[in-house]
């Protein structure tokens, strides 16, 4: 099997664009991976530190929360009585229902001992607290000091205090106020960290490096319940990362490694831990990698496509050689004659020289065309000015004027004179289709009366509808004013009645209708009571000279181009014409009441 020119070199350059994409796509992958590790290490950097932050705003907001009651509580040398504490707790929970603190604050004086809450806890009043380091330290430093995760003595649930002083105002510390942050609820919990984990399929975890403690294990849907023991060490490779000093990286633990990042918050001594599988990790590069892939494969395919198109543009004068003279031998019948094409006389110069030597054959050709459409006009012309004499001449002879004719003479005038008419009608159309193929038919519309022009156009072809035994009806026509050429609309419907008439069968009707089908458009229709418009021949109808070389079109009289003039005429008014069977064929031109100011044969499509 032989290979083409364009084949061959198609096929040279498709190896070598896969060679070349091969070759990216092998050095790409590592690049892509490396690309997707460094882009998940900073997304779960961002992750924790984003985490971080949040808690670090919330105990700010706790801190504040603390600062502001507690100057309500003191008269700035010694603590309000009791009862006067209970009723501002009470007040200020009215006030802000102690959003930060829905666990309860609770009033120490300056020895640590439980004297007010605002929430009650049997027998928490009275409690000592001040054997508690972060209770001692808030005596002695009068700073804010966060205890570290457990057990209430009384709830027995596991919480932190946040114990804030109640300074005089020398500054001596009179009391303490202590709120109540039970890490069951996750009221520290960074729940928009939290949320993104379990959407994108995160492990995301929460230790305390000081105390040994898990705060958030990722496993439960918030904070754990009961304080959990940190694993031991290699049990669990991301708390093992948490403690290996590197804020992120890859563990190394078997099947599955990890690719993590940490941050930590020194004021709880916590450290956030967000992590996905390695494997998920490559997901995306592979999945990049996979339309990579596609991409440069589609790439190749268009390099080849268009090494293809090259070799084809060069062979492309012949294959339009061979379309141009198979429409040459097998010219379409159109309403209007198709431009000649002309080759393009570059490229290789074997071809250059056959499309040069065709081109001259395609001007000889038009030439020619041009010469016979010119030669029918001038003869269509000569023949009309002696033939219109002839016909006034056999008309006044059959009108009597010259003297009584014999019967038999009567007769023969009256036959020349109808077929005179006949011919010049002829002459007519072939001059009216040649303006329109020329482009210099032009119109002049005026205000026009439908109903006036429909009953003119019965009148006139009355006597061929007596000749063929129709009768001709105008059936629901409104009396519309349109703005259209009179003589070349009547030229449009004289075709349509004259076809009716001579296609429907003897005794039949032949109907006039004329409406406005919007605001803007009037429909004409011609209907016939005949065999309507075969399958076959309704493609060609309005084609020139379809008459003649289509069916049953033969027997009738004419030169098939009445409906072709018609075609043209109602497109250089602006309309549109068509056909559909039913009982007959019917025929609709639909036209506009006010044509544009454009009225030339350019509007022609």
């Amino acid at each position: 099997m032989r290979i083409s020119l364009k084949g061959r070199m198609a096929l040279i350059i498709l190896v070598t664009t896969l060679v070349i994409i091969l070759a990216v796509l092998s050095t790409g992958y590592h690049m892509l991976v490396k690309g997707a590790e460094r882009q998940l290490r900073n997304q779960q950097s961002i992750i924790t530190a984003r985490a971080a932050e949040q808690v670090a705003q919330l105990l700010a907001l706790r801190a504040n929360t603390l600062a502001h009651i507690g100057v309500q509580l003191s008269s700035g040398q010694q603590l309000h009585p009791v009862p006067t504490l209970k009723q501002e707790l009470a007040r200020q929970r009215q006030i802000n229902g102690f959003s930060m603190f829905p666990d309860g604050i609770i009033v120490l004086d300056n020895k640590g001992i439980a004297r007010a809450e605002s929430v009650y806890v049997p027998q928490r009043i009275g409690t000592d607290y001040g054997q508690r380091a972060h209770v001692q330290q808030a005596l002695q430093t009068g700073q804010v000091t966060m205890s570290q995760p457990v057990i209430g003595l009384r709830t027995g649930q596991p919480l932190m205090n946040m114990v804030q002083p109640i300074l005089s105002d020398e500054g001596e510390v009179l009391g303490l106020l202590m709120g109540i942050i039970t890490l069951r609820d996750g009221s520290l919990l960074p729940e928009q960290s939290v949320r993104q984990a379990r959407r994108e399929g995160i492990s995301f975890k929460i230790i305390d490096t000081h105390n040994q403690l898990y705060i958030y294990d990722g496993a439960h849907q918030g904070v754990m319940t009961q304080l959990e023991s940190l694993p031991t060490p290699l049990a669990d490779p991301l708390v093992d990362a948490a403690f290996s000093g590197f804020s992120n990286g890859i563990t190394d633990s078997q099947p599955n490694a990890w690719l993590y990042a940490n941050a930590r918050l020194d004021a709880l001594n916590w450290v956030f831990i967000s992590a996905v599988p390695y494997s998920h990790a490559l997901a995306p590069a592979k999945a990049f990698f996979i339309r990579f892939a596609g991409i440069s494969l589609g790439l190749g395919a268009i390099l080849s496509a268009l090494a293809f198109w090259l070799v084809w543009l060069a062979i492309r004068p012949l294959d339009r050689m061979t379309q141009q003279i198979r429409t040459m031998s097998h010219q379409v019948q159109a309403s209007r004659p198709q431009e000649t094409v002309r080759l393009s006389e570059q490229g290789v110069t074997e071809v250059a020289s056959l499309a040069q030597a065709f081109n001259q054959l395609t001007d000889e050709r038009q030439a020619l065309s041009e010469l016979k459409d010119d030669f029918i006009a001038v003869i269509s012309h000569e023949l009309r000015t002696p033939l219109t004499s002839i016909n006034g001449a056999l008309k006044l002879t059959h009108l009597g004027h010259g003297g009584p004719l014999p019967k038999k003479a009567a007769e023969l005038t009256a036959l020349a004179l109808r077929n005179g008419e006949r011919l010049q009608l002829l002459i007519n159309d072939l001059l009216d289709f040649n303006k329109l193929s020329k482009g210099k038919m032009s119109l002049t519309p005026v205000r026009i009366d439908i109903a006036e022009l429909v009953a003119q156009t019965i009148n006139s072809n009355q006597p061929m509808a007596m000749q063929h035994q129709v009768q001709l009806c105008q059936d629901n026509v409104e009396s519309l004013l349109i703005y259209q050429d009179p003589l070349r609309l009547r030229q449009v419907l004289d075709n349509l009645v004259s076809n009716a008439i001579k296609y429907s069968p003897a005794h039949g009707q032949v109907n006039i209708k004329a409406t406005k089908t919007n605001d803007h458009q009037v429909r004409i229709t011609v209907s016939d009571q005949g065999a309507g418009i075969s399958n076959e021949f309704a493609p060609f109808i309005f084609e020139r000279f379809a008459q003649a070389e289509h069916g049953n079109m033969r027997a009738q009289q004419g030169t098939g181009l009445g409906l072709t003039i018609c075609k043209n005429l109602v497109s250089l008014m602006q309309g549109e014409i068509g056909f559909y069977n039913a009982e007959g064929a019917h025929f609709w031109v639909d036209l506009p009441l006010n044509m544009a100011a454009q009225l030339n044969q350019e509007t022609l499509p």
